[in-house]
């Protein structure tokens, strides 16, 4: 078998940096040749309809996490909430994470976290960013919204804690080609509200009025599985539409076909979760 060449990013950590520097570069012209109205106005009050809310626990406790670096990365969720808290997505406007977030450096305070590389989890200024990113996306598979631009990374990058919730985890984001967007594809504005209590990070969609329909999300044929030396997560997840009024099922699309690399300690996979079919 042939050896891989390898990519220029992968040469040397200087080589990395160019290459960041270089798809930065190319999201800011990108983005200067677009012609789509990125949302930019922050609300004063709160739009009065909940289209569905969310809370989850920055911090991970277990076995093999670091500590520190998670609670590093509740400082970072905390940061960028103070710049996304409130904002405004009028009809026909695409939200942008990072046009609204703006850089994660050091000066502005963001600390070290755990941020995703080639070589798996590494410690990384603005690591954590991703659970805020994913609570967002988690929020718009509840709505008629249009994911507009969309990453994925694994989901299993650490142990679940309780109940599994699909989408827990799983959206990338890095400053700034890589991004999360969305657009308003409705008739009305819409806003994101995202604020932290303590360790529990708080979100809600909110909108001018119900929307005719609810949303679920649907996991099917959860388990782990083996392949050579690595072991995977893998499901399908659907996201259910139903009118709200009657409740009747009026569609189902798949949005996710889960196969996620295990990053965590193998040890804490759940034995009856794993199938070797």
């Amino acid at each position: 078998m042939s050896k891989r060449t390898r990519l220029f990013c992968e040469i040397s950590p200087a080589c990395y940096a160019i290459s960041v520097l270089k798809e930065t570069f190319k999201r800011h012209i990108k983005d200067l040749l677009s012609k789509e109205k990125i949302a930019a106005t922050i609300g004063t009050e709160e739009l009065p309809n909940i289209v569905f809310a969310h809370n989850s626990n920055m911090i991970k406790r277990a076995k093999g996490v670091d500590l520190t670096l998670q609670e590093n990365k509740a400082v970072n969720i905390k940061l960028a909430c103070s710049k996304l808290n409130r904002i405004i997505v009028r009809p026909g406007e695409v939200f942008s994470f990072w046009k609204t977030v703006g850089k994660d450096t050091k000066k502005k305070g963001y600390k070290e976290g755990r941020v995703m590389r080639k070589d798996g989890l590494v410690p990384g200024i603005g690591g954590g960013l991703c659970n805020l990113a994913n609570t967002i996306h988690l929020l718009v598979l509840h709505s008629p919204l249009e994911v507009f631009e969309f990453h994925s990374h694994s989901d299993a990058l650490a142990p679940d804690e309780g109940m599994r919730v699909p989408f827990s985890a799983g959206t990338s984001v890095s400053y700034n080609y890589i991004d999360y967007r969305f657009k308003n594809t409705t008739d009305q504005d819409i806003q994101l509200l995202l604020w932290c209590e303590g360790e529990i990070l708080c979100a809600e969609l909110r909108s001018e009025r119900a929307f005719p329909w609810s949303y679920r999300l649907v996991e099917e044929n959860h388990h782990f599985k083996r392949e050579e030396d690595k072991y995977y997560r893998i499901s399908k997840i659907y996201k259910e539409i139903s009118e709200t009024a009657t409740a009747n099922v009026l569609d189902q699309e798949l949005v996710l076909d889960n196969h996620s690399e295990v990053l965590y300690d193998y040890a804490l996979i759940p034995q009856d979760q794993i199938r070797d079919d």
